[in-house]
């Protein structure tokens, strides 16, 4: 059976790099399956509403992370940090405490952005929200896309500089290895 890659993007524009870049991983890697979770309608964190009766946004978007084998989180940076409505998505998976679906769920990366510097910051923010709610983040590899405007292609929607691409595949590949391990570390 082949591995299920969830990919959350940390960005709601339609014609966001990050949303591009996340459309054309499941051609460079084909050895898994996708399955794309939208961010797009959960409301804001409440505690009041994350209840036995929560939304059904949320009730969609934790079941779909939790049928995932792992997720590729693909984020812009915002103001030198994590996207809101990405930290948010994170706060509503990292609920209930002890179940949440994001306990020891093999993570990934990516980062987009118009600027030189990558999402550094951006993806220290995820990364260490991923660890406080114990996801397993894959280490040592880091995906930092600078310059996205000049590498995507706005009409097709896809990443398009072959370089980069190279690199996407190179991490994908990385990440579904990563996927492995965790799985047989946890006895699955």
């Amino acid at each position: 059976m082949a591995t299920t890659i969830g990919i959350m993007v940390g960005s709601l524009r339609e014609h966001s790099y990050n949303r591009m870049i996340a459309d054309t991983i499941p051609e460079l890697v084909d050895s898994a399956q996708y399955e794309f979770i939208s961010i797009a309608d959960l409301p804001l964190y409440n505690a009041d509403l994350d209840r036995e009766e929560s939304p059904e946004s949320v009730k969609r978007y934790r079941e779909a992370i939790q049928q995932a084998d792992g997720i590729i989180i693909v984020s812009p940076e915002y103001n030198s940090g994590i996207p809101g409505v990405l930290k948010n998505a994170l706060d509503w998976a990292s609920t209930p405490t002890k179940t949440a679906v994001l306990i020891h769920k093999p993570a990934g990366v990516i980062g987009a952005t118009p600027g030189v510097k990558g999402t550094i910051l951006s993806q220290q923010q995820i990364r260490q929200t991923l660890d406080a709610v114990q996801s397993y983040v894959m280490p040592f590899q880091k995906m930092y896309i600078s310059q996205a405007m000049e590498k995507v292609d706005p009409e097709s929607g896809k990443l398009t500089d072959e370089t980069t691409r190279r690199y996407v595949q190179r991490y994908v590949r990385s990440f579904i290895q990563w996927v492995d391990q965790v799985q047989q570390m946890n006895g699955q």
